[in-house]
């Protein structure tokens, strides 16, 4: 099971942490996690991928703003979201090997 949490309303330039839990029973050290999101009207896109070793993949407009965390130990991921832009709104969803959340809105608006 997958769960995302965290999202909510932001502002333009503000910070916004989202978690993923994820229930499985071993730990998820080395392997796959990520997180999408869909914007009203479009498709679902990557915006980071972690394979769980050092290659890790982003979406480029979201380089330098973006990041993923892991804590193994918990299961959790966190997608770490800085210098929010109105263009970052949509529904995040986490990923976990083939495994989706339902996803979490994320509104960016003055």
């Amino acid at each position: 099971q997958v769960a995302e949490s965290g999202g909510g309303l932001v502002q333009p330039g503000g910070s916004l942490t989202l978690t993923c839990n994820i229930t499985y029973s071993r730990t998820i050290y080395g392997l796959g996690v990520g997180w999408y999101r869909q914007a009203p009207g479009k498709q679902r896109e990557m915006v980071i991928e972690n394979t769980g070793w050092d290659s890790t993949n982003y979406k480029e407009d979201v380089k330098g703003r973006f990041n993923i965390s892991r804590d193994n130990a918990k299961n959790l991921v966190h997608l770490v979201m800085r210098n929010l832009t109105v263009e970052a709104t949509a529904v995040y969803f986490c990923i976990f090997e083939r495994y989706w959340g339902n996803g979490v809105q994320v509104t960016v608006s003055s």
